[in-house]
């Protein structure tokens, strides 16, 4: 996808291919119209200068656990007792005793 062209249709054909969709004619300009606004918005934020904001993995570094302005509070991280594996397992209707099984859903 060329930044200074925009997305082109056949950019939006081939990822719709990755994505393993099924675009109609008619959605594929409009999927074009989404996908360059996205790309708009996202040049727009580049322009940010953002040298003086820290780095952060988490919210809740910003937040420090302090309540949020609506009252909510971020809930302590703490280690807790699991399900019971084998009581889960139990109940799965299909596994091979450690993993759930599944059946395929993606076809290529």
């Amino acid at each position: 996808m060329s930044e200074q062209a925009g997305v082109t249709i056949e950019d939006v054909r081939r990822v719709a291919e990755l994505a393993n969709l099924e675009l109609t004619a008619e959605e594929q300009p409009r999927m074009q119209r989404d996908l360059n606004a996205i790309l708009g918005h996202i040049a727009e934020l580049n322009e940010l200068d953002t040298k003086d904001v820290p780095p952060m993995a988490q919210v809740g570094e910003m937040l420090g656990g302090e309540a949020h302005t609506h009252g909510e509070t971020l809930r302590q991280d703490v280690v807790a007792p699991s399900l019971d594996r084998a009581a889960v397992m139990a109940a799965a209707p299909e596994t091979d005793g450690r993993f759930f099984k599944v059946p395929k859903v993606i076809e290529r």
